[in-house]
C-alpha cells in the first residue's frame, strides 16, 4: 500500500469546522497514539488524531467524500495517505491491467487504489492497491463508493507500511467474509506471496520468486504471470533495459 502524509488541511464548510475543533487548531491532527494502543494497529504513528478524539464512520465518510486526498479510517482515527513511488504505481498498474484482461468476460471486475473498502462498517475503511469484486457489488450506503465484498485484495509492499500490510491490516482483511485471496507483491525484488482462505477458515501461503512462473488464482479461475506483474520494473541493482 502507499505511505501516509504528515499534514492535513480540511475542506471548507460546517463539517470541516466541526472536524477542526476535534483535530486541533489549524485543522491539523495532533501526534501520538495514546497509552494502551497497540503499535501494530497504526500504519503511521506520526500522523494520527488526538488520543481522546474519535470520528464516527459517518463523519469520516462525509469529510472523505469532500476531501482532495485519501485517508484511512481506523477505529475512529484518520490517517492521510501520501503518494507512492513510480515503481509502486507501475506494479499496481500492471496488476490492474493483467487481472482486468483476465476478467474482462464474466461477473468480476478489477479496481485500482481509488476504490474505498470497508472491512468493518464501524471500525475500518481503507484503499487497497488492487481490489477484485464480483457481482452483485455491495456498498455501505447509497453513495455506492465504498465496497464491502471484495473477493481478492492485493497490496504492493512499501518500507513504511509492510509491517502493517502483513499484520494488523491483513487481520482486518481476513474478517471480510467474501475475501478469498490476499496478494502481497514486493517492489524491491521479484517476490510475490498469495494467501488463500481454506474451507476451515485457515489461510495457506504460497510464494514465488521465479519471473517465469504463473500464479493461479483459484477464487477467480484465472492466472497471472509474474513477468507481467513486474513488466518494465527495474530494481536498484539492475540497469534499465
Amino acid at each position: 500500500m502507499t505511505g501516509f502524509a504528515n499534514a492535513l488541511s480540511w475542506p471548507d464548510g460546517e463539517n470541516a469546522q466541526r472536524s477542526r475543533k476535534k483535530w486541533g487548531s489549524g485543522g491539523e491532527p495532533e501526534s501520538g497514539r495514546g497509552e494502551g494502543v497497540a503499535e501494530m494497529d497504526y500504519p503511521y504513528l506520526g500522523m494520527t488524531t488526538h488520543a481522546d478524539v474519535r470520528l464516527t464512520p459517518e463523519e469520516y465518510l462525509r469529510i472523505e467524500r469532500a476531501a482532495e486526498w485519501k485517508s484511512e479510517y481506523i477505529d475512529g482515527e484518520v490517517f492521510a495517505m501520501s503518494g507512492a513511488s513510480p515503481r509502486h504505481v507501475l506494479i499496481a498498474g500492471n496488476l490492474v491491467r493483467e487481472l482486468g484482461n483476465e476478467l474482462r468476460e464474466g461477473p468480476c471486475t478489477t479496481y485500482s487504489a481509488d476504490l474505498r473498502v470497508a472491512t468493518d462498517r464501524q471500525r475500518h475503511y481503507t484503499y487497497p492497491d488492487v481490489v477484485v469484486a464480483c457481482e452483485p457489488l455491495l456498498y455501505v450506503d447509497a453513495h455506492r463508493d465504498t465496497m464491502t465484498n471484495p473477493i481478492l485484495i492485493a497490496e504492493v509492499l512499501s518500507d513504511s507500511t509492510e509491517k502493517y500490510d502483513r499484520g494488523a491490516k491483513f487481520e482486518r482483511y481476513r474478517a471480510i467474509p467474501t475475501l478469498a485471496e490476499y496478494l502481497l507483491v514486493a517492489q524491491d525484488r521479484i517476490h510475490v506471496e498469495l494467501y488463500t482462505r481454506q474451507p476451515n477458515a485457515a489461510w495457506i501461503l504460497r510464494e514465488w520468486n521465479d519471473p517465469g512462473a504463473k500464479i493461479e488464482l483459484a477464487s477467480l479461475r484465472c492466472s497471472v504471470a509474474i513477468s507481467e506483474i513486474y513488466a518494465k520494473v527495474t530494481f536498484d541493482d539492475q540497469p534499465p533495459g
